[in-house]
């Protein structure tokens, strides 16, 4: 069995910028979200979560119900204040979720409710989207499209849409953002590689167990990093780990190893609601692996607001 949470944060609290009392005792329940503590890492000033869902049902029906879709409850924006309370983050990339479909009304309109100069979106289209379609998105704050075909049961998109609508989407200044599976990585490598714009891997390149940093997958990320063009989410910990919660042992080399090799290029985001999850993750300790991972203060610094200003054109923080 893993060591116990607070064996975990006792270990991690050297690293850990001290926070106020207050925030020390606050608590702060969030739907989604296991526990009600606040981290024990103080976020830095203009900190951003990159990666997470908005849903919200009763304004925005999902376009494909059914327990395939994942359609989650208590997660529209009202519900995710909670978590920034939390957590402490204050800017948001918001992601539109396979429950969706094409339909991004949920982001857009959500990027609206908390604040287009703080919340940006990564959207789900179609070949089939009109060239309006795209700038009336960008204008909205859509600064990416994702591609999530890790999971044929929920995929709103297919792999053979990757390359048109990159290049579609590259005179806007948007990225591409990949949600594959290892095995899926390697074999599309070559697609991967010609990409016309910046491309960005959710949830730390979903690498398999064990030995992550063995299998092909690695390697072709890597190669990717290295020529500049490509970024890590170091996000979802709780997917492909075998030592599980709370300290993830065995995603701290991989993210260690992606910090390393490209710090200039590296996001974190909380994934909250979770749909993957049947049981919900406890979001401060997610928050928290980030002392682990990053115990450097300038490094987290980079990772959770100059970085995030670079991709998603947030206003520089001075």
């Amino acid at each position: 069995m893993g060591m116990g949470r607070r064996t975990f944060l006792a270990g991690a609290g050297a690293a850990l910028a001290a926070g106020t009392p207050a925030q020390a005792q606050a608590q702060h329940a969030v739907p989604n979200s296991e526990g009600s503590e606040a981290p024990r890492l103080k976020a830095p000033a203009n900190a951003c979560d990159c990666h997470m869902h908005i849903y919200d049902g009763e304004r925005f029906p999902p376009a494909r119900p059914g327990p395939q879709s994942r359609m989650q409850v208590n997660a529209a924006v009202d519900q995710y204040k909670l978590l920034q309370a939390r957590i402490g983050t204050t800017r948001t990339v918001i992601v539109t979720p396979a429950a969706y479909v094409t339909d991004n009304r949920v982001t857009t309109d959500a990027i609206q409710r908390l604040g287009p100069a703080n919340t940006r979106g990564v959207a789900v289209v179609h070949p089939t989207v009109a060239d309006g379609e795209l700038r009336a998105m960008a204008d909205a704050g859509i600064r990416g499209i994702r591609f999530t075909v890790f999971d044929p049961a929920s995929a709103a998109v297919s792999i053979d849409m990757i390359e048109p609508l990159a290049r579609r989407v590259a005179d806007l200044g948007w990225h591409v953002q990949i949600h594959m599976r290892g095995d899926q990585i390697v074999e599309n490598a070559d697609l991967l590689q010609r990409l016309p714009t910046q491309v960005v891997f959710d949830h730390m390149g979903r690498l398999p167990q064990p030995a992550p940093l063995d299998h092909a997958a690695y390697k072709v990320i890597r190669a990717m990093l290295d020529k500049g063009r490509t970024w890590m989410k170091l996000s979802g910990a709780y997917m492909d780990t075998n030592s599980g919660a709370p300290a993830y042992a065995d995603k701290r080399a991989v993210a260690e190893a992606y910090l390393k090799a490209a710090p200039e290029r590296m996001v974190w985001g909380s994934d909250w609601p979770h749909p993957t999850e049947k049981n919900k993750p406890n979001d401060a300790t997610l928050f928290d692996l980030l002392a682990e991972w990053a115990p450097d203060a300038s490094l987290r610094e980079r990772i959770l607001v100059s970085n995030p200003e670079a991709l998603y054109g947030f206003a520089r923080t001075i």
